[in-house]
Formats: C-alpha cells, sequence, structure tokens
C-alpha cells in the first residue's frame, strides 16, 4: 500500500512539472508582427513580407517628442552598425506629426534607414495600438516580435540582442 502511495505521489509530481512546461512554452511563444504596409517619405511602400529574412527595428516616434529627437542618433548608429548583416529600421512618424515636420527632420538629420509616415493611424493600432513615444519593435527573421521597449532602449543591451539574432540567423 505504501509503494502505490508513493508511486501516485511521484506520478502526481510528474503531471504537475509536464502541465507546468506546456504553460510557460505556451507563453514563451513570440507574437507575430502585424502585416502592415508602410509608406515611405519618397512615396514606395514596404510591406511586412518584403522585410521577412531580416532583422527589423521598428520605431514608433514623434518630432515633438524630446526622447524621440534624443534617441534618433543612437537607433541611426544602430542601423550603420548592423546593416550589412540583414538588419533593417524603419522609423515610423504617428498619425499626428505633421508630414512636412517629419520629411524636414529626415533630411536635416539625413537619417539613414527607411522612414514612414502613419497618416491613419492603422500601422499604430495592428502594432497593439500604440500611442505613446517612442516605442520600438524588435523583430526576428521569421517576422516575430522579440522585444518591445516603451520609452529609450538599453542601446547596448538593443546591440547584444541584435546581434544575437543575426548570428543566430
Amino acid at each position: 500500500m505504501k509503494l502505490s502511495r508513493s508511486v501516485a505521489l511521484a506520478l502526481a509530481g510528474t503531471i504537475a512539472i509536464v502541465i507546468a512546461l506546456l504553460a510557460w512554452q505556451s507563453l514563451a511563444r513570440l507574437e507575430p508582427a502585424p502585416a502592415v504596409t508602410y509608406t515611405l517619405l519618397d512615396g514606395r511602400k514596404l510591406t511586412s513580407d518584403d522585410l521577412r529574412g531580416k532583422v527589423v527595428l521598428v520605431n514608433f516616434w514623434a518630432t515633438s517628442c524630446v526622447t524621440c529627437v534624443k534617441e534618433m542618433p543612437q537607433i541611426a548608429a544602430t542601423h550603420e552598425k548592423f546593416r550589412a548583416r540583414g538588419y533593417e529600421t524603419i522609423a515610423v512618424a504617428m498619425s499626428y506629426d505633421p508630414p512636412a515636420f517629419v520629411s524636414r527632420f529626415a533630411e536635416t538629420r539625413q537619417l539613414p534607414f527607411a522612414v514612414a509616415i502613419d497618416n491613419t493611424g492603422e500601422i499604430a493600432q495592428r502594432f497593439g495600438d500604440v500611442r505613446l513615444t517612442p516605442t520600438t519593435f524588435l523583430i526576428n527573421q521569421r517576422g516575430e516580435i522579440v522585444k518591445r521597449y516603451v520609452g529609450e532602449p538599453d542601446f547596448a543591451a538593443l546591440h547584444a540582442l541584435v546581434d544575437k539574432l543575426l548570428t543566430r540567423g
């Protein structure tokens, strides 16, 4: 009788561990990035499908956002550091940002990456109704959101994560 009680307890413990592992795995799954079409300042269209196979940083920003303006040189430097390895950056200006301001900002700063204007707010909506700027998403080569930053990222940690994703392929 003692043996069967011990076996039952061991079996119950094993089942509990398996359930916990399955629950953890379901929580650890990465969320797919939404399918969107970016309209760039030069009028070109860029889709999520066009970016498959690359590590992509999508940065929601505004010219009126002090932190956004402050972090933009670091975003540009990150882009320059990793672009040859399959890294892309898209800066998405919020719908309330006047297009002339966005265009002037990108031109005077000579931003080395794609800049899009989210005129309708649809892109921000699809990324989980982004309202705070800056909000930045890092997307892996499979189109999954790996990290979401609200506010300025820790750029050393971001660089380490980008390098890891690019190395992994």
